[in-house]
């Protein structure tokens, strides 16, 4: 096959537009509508299709400004199950404002530094709206909060309500509720509390997304992703009853890394359909819900490699993608038993384990 296959890539137009492999994940919007959580928190091991679910989330729902002619995402979706599921999931195609958000460049040194950091991305977001700015529907008072927002100049209390004051000016002039789309939440909070200022990124943190989450008015739905579930002074506090997905939920269970049968169609288009019994014993190592699912970023890059060389031997292309500072932490903080328990796994063995 002809076509590249998409390592590292996150943005889900530019996967579309240069034709790369896609394994097609576009029912997530469909069981997203079905279900209307307003706040869906989603926890998932990483490298496994979070940034580009949100991505593709993004294009779906978003409208376009009116200024911007030239911009159709109509192509992105084409061929997909999307747009096959019926009427009452296309008509949200392109009709709302969405806030689109990644936190994971606070992933800094000090308190001052992971703030800038997080001021840059919430500027971004602002100058990537800044269309309303043409609006008459804009008090010349928001008009200069959002400038000062966006030109990182405002107040660090402006910076924590930022999320909610945006949702609220893009209501007013696209007379929509917004879908905001929150990516890699987690990665401020952990890196604070290996770094020494958890107490400060927490406080921030808490003030930033329940000004956004709790009784925000302008808000359609948000959807969040993470790898990990922070419960320690729980940011969350106060929200109406978000819903945690974990990797235990049935629901949404296909929609973060490949099911078997996306894995043997991939294979196949690639010509290397007698790897599959290699591919399962390398990367089948996760049941989600009650689905079996497979490493993406490993079967990705094992297939590019086995595609140009039958005799490639697999590899533990996920093992060194991130840190694992936590289970370091915990490895080194566990007594006897645990560590026995670790041995054992390593030697091949089964532990079973109650999850709470």
């Amino acid at each position: 096959m002809d076509r590249p296959l998409p390592i590292g890539i996150e943005d889900f137009k530019k996967l579309r537009e240069n034709n790369f492999y896609y394994v097609d994940k576009s029912l997530l919007i469909k069981e997203l509508l079905d279900n209307r959580s307003e706040v869906s928190l989603f926890m998932r091991p990483r490298r496994f299709g979070k940034t580009l679910s949100l991505s593709m989330l993004r294009y779906y729902f978003e409208q376009v400004p009116v200024s911007d002619t030239n911009t159709d995402n109509n192509n992105l979706f084409k061929g997909l199950k999307i747009m096959e599921a019926g009427e009452k999931y296309t008509k949200h195609k392109g009709r709302y404002p969405v806030v689109n958000l990644s936190l994971k460049s606070a992933k800094q040194p000090d308190w001052n530094m992971a703030y800038d950091a997080m001021v840059n991305e919430i500027a971004k977001e602002f100058e990537r709206h800044d269309d309303v700015l043409e609006s008459s529907r804009l008090l010349p008072d928001e008009k200069e909060l959002f400038c000062r927002i966006r030109g990182k100049k405002a107040a660090r209390i402006d910076y924590a309500m930022a999320m909610e004051f945006l949702t609220r000016c893009l209501k007013k002039v696209y007379r929509r509720n917004v879908i905001i789309l929150l990516d890699e939440y987690d990665v401020p909070l952990e890196n604070a509390y290996f770094n020494g200022f958890y107490k400060q990124m927490t406080d921030f943190i808490r003030s930033f997304f329940e000004s956004a989450l709790k009784t925000n008015s302008s808000l359609e739905f948000a959807v969040i992703t993470g790898c990990l579930r922070i419960t320690k002074e729980s940011i969350f506090t106060g929200l109406n009853n978000p819903e945690m997905i974990s990797i235990l939920n049935v629901n949404y269970a296909e929609h973060f890394g490949f099911t078997q049968p996306e894995v043997e169609q991939l294979l196949g288009a690639y010509g290397i359909s007698n790897k599959k019994g290699e591919v399962r014993r390398w990367y089948d190592g996760y049941v989600f819900g009650k689905t079996e699912v497979y490493n993406p970023w490993s079967v990705l890059n094992y297939t590019k490699t086995a595609a140009v060389d039958k005799n490639a031997f697999p590899k533990p292309y996920w093992a060194n993608t991130s840190s694992n500072s936590i289970v370091r932490e915990l490895v080194e903080r566990a007594d006897g038993s645990v560590r026995q328990e670790m041995e054992a796994l390593i030697e091949g063995e089964v532990i079973e384990k109650p999850v709470h």
